[in-house]
């Protein structure tokens, strides 16, 4: 792996992490590092020189850059958070330099990049990762469990959506490239392949600008035995960002932000209309981010070249989904 650390070297000291982007979520996430054992972030990357200083200096971080290949020799790691489009460019310079990625969400803007950022990962022996924290929060892992442990009988529905009206301002999102549907929709999609695996049929349908901008979306995954998901995303509009797991003896319901919560309450069916209410909480830590980097950290240790809560087949298989929806949307 180019001039990656040696083994002996790399086991007597954190993990040095090198972040591209400094926006909102960098920053979280860099808080959300000073709480993971074995891990430091040493350096920051962005074209605008002074955006790179500001977040330094705020994160007391040594090392400032805003030629990010320069930043690749100086880590072990990378966390890249820049614009959706720019994710697959970005995440295969540093793997091409030998550096293990953990790529925010979208990883890739359709499967087949996905697949090929897998493959280059796999060429090079680095560790590759979409950060899809909500497929390591301990409500999440509570959830998979309660069903496993047949609590909710057999279990048939999820219902979930993430919609809110974002500023139309010069922000990504509204650019060629920006997506409700891999920004927003990504988690529902996500949370049902995680309780469901691959849909059989997909129906969707939604608002796409002429320059391929997709507004919103709502969708029906079904599975051959009759299990269902409704989802929904958008950025023009507010949705009830909830959801709900049915079975045929309880039902889930999760607060709004579902993705991120640590709450949620099984509703036991006693007869007659009524049910019995059992609220599971789990701890969040800092903003969210912790379970996952903590996670993420201890697989790269351990020699790992993924994490077996978020694959890269797994992987692969969401964003095939999420090619068909926007393929029915954009007939």
């Amino acid at each position: 792996m180019s001039d990656a650390v040696a083994p002996q070297d790399a086991a007597r000291r954190p993990l040095r992490w090198g972040v591209v982007g400094t926006g909102g979520i960098s920053r979280q996430m860099v808080s959300d590092f000073a709480l993971v054992p074995d891990a430091e972030v040493v350096a920051v990357a962005s074209r605008d020189r002074a955006r790179a200083d500001a977040f330094a200096d705020e994160f007391d971080i040594a090392c400032r850059f805003t030629d990010r290949s320069e930043m690749f020799g100086a880590v072990d790691a990378v966390y890249i958070a820049t614009p959706h489009v720019t994710h697959f460019d970005v995440a295969s310079e540093a793997i091409a330099a030998g550096r293990h990625v953990l790529c925010e969400k979208p990883l890739g803007m359709s499967e087949e990049q996905v697949r090929e950022l897998t493959s280059r990962a796999a060429d090079a022996g680095v560790f590759l990762m979409e950060a899809m924290w909500m497929s390591f929060n301990p409500l999440i892992a509570r959830l998979v469990a309660l069903i496993g442990e047949g609590v909710l009988g057999e279990v048939r529905s999820l219902r979930a959506a993430f919609g809110a009206p974002f500023p139309q301002d010069d922000s990504s999102r509204w650019k060629p490239g920006g997506s409700a549907l891999l920004d927003q929709g990504i988690y529902p999609v996500t949370l049902a392949h995680t309780l469901f695996g691959p849909p059989d049929s997909i129906r969707a349908s939604g608002t796409v600008r002429e320059d391929g901008v997709d507004l919103r979306e709502e969708f029906t995954l079904g599975w051959a035995d009759g299990r269902f998901a409704h989802g929904a995303s958008s950025m023009v509009d507010w949705l009830d960002t909830s959801a709900a797991v049915g079975g045929t003896e309880a039902f889930v319901t999760i607060p709004g932000g579902f993705w991120w919560a640590s709450q949620l309450t099984v509703h036991h069916h006693i007869g007659r209309g009524q049910h019995r209410e059992e609220v599971v909480e789990v701890e969040r830590e800092g903003n969210g981010y912790v379970p996952m980097l903590r996670a993420v950290v201890a697989a790269i240790r351990g020699g790992a070249l993924e994490h077996p809560l978020h694959t890269a087949a797994t992987t692969a298989a969401v964003y095939r989904t999420l090619d068909a929806i926007r393929s029915e949307i954009t007939r």
